[in-house]
């Protein structure tokens, strides 16, 4: 979890952006009830974790959630205009092939990476502001 923050900060002081990494061991079960995905409660950590509250709207939070083994990545708005779906979609493929290898800190480091490249790109010219958000991981519970 250190060297993942450590990863995430550093990663930070080349763009505006800023990244959240969530991760969760199941659903809570007022999404099993009533058969909600990881996307939703993604979009809804999204919100509790304060991601969409960055100065220049450009959070973003890699979510994943261990029982069903799925992939989520959340853009605020100001990126996820500039960044098409098939580019979110490639890099959460290349990220479960590194995971399906169990090479979990390897596909996490990797999904920053490649979100860093992104945020770089696309908000060049804007100015990097304090860090916002906590750089640690967060792991989910019932709570959030």
């Amino acid at each position: 979890m250190q060297r993942l923050a450590a990863r995430v900060a550093q990663s930070e002081t080349r763009h505006s952006g800023q990244i959240r990494i969530c991760l969760e061991a199941s659903l809570p079960w007022r999404y099993v009830w009533r058969d909600a995905r990881a996307r939703e409660r993604a979009i809804s950590l999204f919100g509790s974790l304060r991601v969409w509250d960055t100065e220049h709207n450009n959070g973003v939070l890699i979510y994943l959630l261990l029982a069903e083994r799925s992939i989520e990545i959340v853009a605020d708005r100001a990126l996820a205009r500039q960044v098409p779906m098939p580019v979110w979609s490639a890099l959460i493929a290349r990220m479960a092939e590194t995971l399906r290898s169990e090479r979990f800190e390897e596909a996490l480091n990797q999904a920053i990476d490649e979100v860093s490249e992104l945020l770089e790109t696309h908000s060049a010219g804007l100015a990097r502001t304090d860090n916002e958000l906590p750089d640690t991981p967060v792991i989910a519970s019932d709570a959030l």
